[in-house]
């Protein structure tokens, strides 16, 4: 019996500086601004449905914050692993 992989989309909203690159690059116009705002007072990236997002990664790559991280998950498993070699180069 084979793994499948699924990849989610973390957001570190005290992070967000809320400058809406992710959403505005997001080919499939998943991610939103919050109305809500972090403790620094800035509205924060959230995605609208976790389930349809294929974590591409073109809001990790966008994002001059370092505020988004994708992860992979094996179903079976039920762990979790960072997906993003990239991730650790950008610190």
């Amino acid at each position: 019996m084979s793994k499948t992989k699924k990849s989610r989309i973390h957001f570190d909203i005290e992070r967000c500086k809320g400058c809406g690159l992710c959403v505005l690059f997001c080919p499939k116009g998943y991610l939103r601004m919050s109305e809500e705002l972090n403790s620094q007072g800035n509205p924060y990236a959230e995605i609208i449905d976790p389930a349809a997002c294929n974590a591409c990664g073109i809001c990790f790559r966008m994002c001059p914050d370092v505020a988004i991280e994708i992860f992979d998950r094996a179903d079976e498993s039920g762990g979790e692993k960072d997906a993003s070699d990239e991730q650790s180069s950008r610190k």
